[in-house]
C-alpha cells in the first residue's frame, strides 16, 4: 500500500479539527457543532493530528469515507474571527496599508545578496529540519558550533547525540559542512524559481490561474507538501482557485505560501503594497487568512529590504500589510517587541514557544514571528539572523531561508563563509544548475514596467 502523505481524508481530519480550534470555530457560536463532529470521529476510532507525520498507519484507511464526510461538514462551519481572505477585505483591515509607490532604483548587490541569503539560510536549516529546538542546540554544542556560527557537521558528533537526534535523512547527504557542493534542491528554493517564471511568462499582471497552470506544467507533484499538495490534487480534480485553497485543506494557514513570496518583494523594491498584492494572487491558490497574510508579510518585507537601512524598517513594512486584528499581526508585533527588549535571544525564543507551542512546527504564525524576532535581534548581522531562525526549532530551512533573504538584501551580500558554489539544483525545467548571479539579473529585469 502506498502511504500517500498529506492528501488522504483520514490523515486530514485531525489537522482540520486542530485548525478549527485555532480559527475560533471550536469555541465560537458553532462550537457544539464542531464538538459533535469531533466526537463522531473519535468514536469511530479516528486519531488526533500527529505532531509531525504526514500519513496514518495503513489501517486508518477504513475511516476514509467518514473522514471525507466530516471534513466537508467542518468546512461548512465559518470562522468567527475578523480575518478576511479577499484582497479588498485585507486592505480595509490594515489601517497602515502603504500607499502606491514608484519602484526605486536598486543596487544589484542587494538583489544578489537576497538570493545568496535565501540559499544560505535554507541550507543551514536543512539537516536539522524536524529536530526540535533542544536537539538542535545539543548537536551544535557537541560539535563546537553554539552559538551557531557555521554549517552543521557530523564530524565529532558523539554517537549518543546522533542517535537521540538523527539528521533529516533526505538533507544530511548534501547540507552538512563536509558534503555541501553547490546549492541542493529544496522546495524553499523551487518556489522562488516558479515565482520568477510566472513574472517572466505573464508579466506583472499575472493571475492566480496563471500560477496554477505553471504548477501543472512545471512543478512535479512529489515536490509539493501540505497545502500545496492538497491544492495540486484539487486542481487535478477540476477544482478552480480559490476553492483549491479550501477544499479538504487543513493546511491552509501553514507556511507554504510564505515561502513562495520573496521574488514578489524583490521585484517591487520600495513598493510593499504591490509586492503584497502579487503575493496575494499567488497565495490564494493554496491558503486563506493567516496563510495568505504570511505571504504578504514576507513580500512586503522583501520589497522594503531592497532599499531599507534597518531590520526595524523592514518588519514595519511587513506588518503594514497584515490585518491589525489578525493572529499573525499580534504574534509578529509581540515577537518584535520581545526581540527589541531582551538581550538574550534564547529568552526571546522561550517566549515564542510559550505563546505558540501548540501550533504545528510548519504553521505560518509561529515561524513568521520567529523570523521577525531574529531580524530585529540580529541587528543586521547576517550570521546571527539566520542562526536565530534555525535555532528556534520550527521550520528550520524555511525560516532560515526567509530571514536570510531579508538580511542578505539589507547587507548587499552575505559573508564569505555562507557563500555556496554558484549552482542550484532543481527538478524544475531549465533551472537545474542555474547560478544565483543569473537569477539576480533576471529578477532585476522583472522590476521594469
Amino acid at each position: 500500500m502506498i502511504r500517500l502523505t498529506w492528501v488522504q481524508p483520514e490523515d486530514l481530519i485531525g489537522h482540520e479539527l486542530r485548525q478549527a480550534a485555532e480559527d475560533g470555530r471550536a469555541s465560537g457560536p458553532d462550537a457544539e457543532r464542531v464538538r459533535e463532529i469531533a466526537a463522531r470521529w473519535h468514536a469511530a476510532g479516528g486519531h488526533d493530528a500527529p505532531p509531525r507525520a504526514g500519513a496514518s498507519e495503513p489501517g486508518a484507511a477504513r475511516l476514509r469515507d467518514l473522514a471525507g464526510e466530516l471534513l466537508d461538514e467542518l468546512a461548512a462551519v465559518p470562522s468567527p474571527l475578523p480575518e478576511p481572505s479577499d484582497l479588498a477585505g485585507i486592505v480595509a483591515a490594515c489601517p497602515s496599508w502603504p500607499g502606491a509607490a514608484a519602484r526605486e532604483a536598486v543596487d544589484p548587490a542587494r538583489v544578489l545578496g537576497a538570493w545568496q541569503g535565501r540559499a544560505a539560510g535554507c541550507v543551514l536549516g536543512k539537516p536539522v529540519e524536524k529536530i526540535p529546538r533542544e536537539g538542535i542546540r545539543q548537536i551544535a554544542e557537541a560539535t563546537g558550533n553554539w552559538p551557531i556560527r557555521g554549517w552543521f557537521t557530523a564530524k565529532g558528533l558523539p554517537d549518543d547525540v546522533a542517535r537521540r537526534w538523527p539528521w533529516n535523512r533526505r538533507s544530511a547527504v548534501n547540507s552538512l559542512a563536509e558534503n555541501i557542493d553547490g546549492i541542493p534542491e529544496d522546495d524553499d528554493l523551487n518556489y522562488p524559481l516558479l515565482a520568477l517564471s510566472v513574472l517572466e511568462r505573464h508579466g506583472r499582471g499575472f493571475t492566480t490561474d496563471d500560477v496554477a497552470k505553471l504548477w501543472l506544467d512545471e512543478l512535479p507533484a512529489g515536490r509539493t507538501f501540505t497545502a500545496e499538495r492538497v491544492a495540486y490534487r484539487n486542481l487535478l480534480d477540476g477544482v478552480e482557485p480559490p476553492a483549491t485553497a479550501t477544499r479538504r485543506n487543513p493546511f491552509r494557514e501553514w507556511i507554504g505560501a510564505l515561502i513562495r513570496a520573496d521574488v514578489y518583494g524583490w521585484s517591487n523594491p520600495g513598493d510593499p503594497a504591490t509586492a503584497a498584492e502579487h503575493a496575494w494572487r499567488d497565495a490564494r491558490l493554496t491558503h486563506t487568512a493567516n496563510g495568505i497574510y504570511g505571504a504578504m508579510f514576507v513580500a512586503a518585507m522583501c520589497a522594503s529590504a531592497m532599499v531599507a537601512t534597518s531590520p526595524e524598517e523592514v518588519v514595519r513594512a511587513g506588518l503594514s500589510v497584515v490585518p491589525e486584528r489578525s493572529r499573525l499581526h499580534e504574534a509578529v508585533r509581540l515577537a518584535a517587541a520581545d526581540a527589541a527588549r531582551e538581550d538574550d535571544f534564547e529568552r526571546v525564543v522561550d517566549l515564542l514557544h510559550e505563546r505558540h507551542g501548540s501550533l504545528h512546527w510548519v504553521h505560518t504564525v509561529n515561524n513568521a514571528a520567529l523570523v521577525a524576532a531574529t531580524l530585529i535581534h540580529g541587528r543586521g548581522d547576517f550570521t546571527a539572523t539566520i542562526a536565530g531562525a534555525v535555532a528556534g526549532g520550527w521550520d528550520t530551512d524555511s525560516a532560515g531561508a526567509t530571514a536570510g533573504s531579508v538580511a542578505g538584501a539589507l547587507n548587499g551580500g552575505v559573508p564569505e563563509r555562507w557563500r555556496l558554489r554558484d549552482s542550484l539544483a532543481s527538478s524544475l525545467t531549465g533551472y537545474d544548475g542555474v547560478g544565483l548571479a543569473e537569477l539576480a539579473t533576471r529578477t532585476q529585469e522583472m522590476m521594469k514596467p
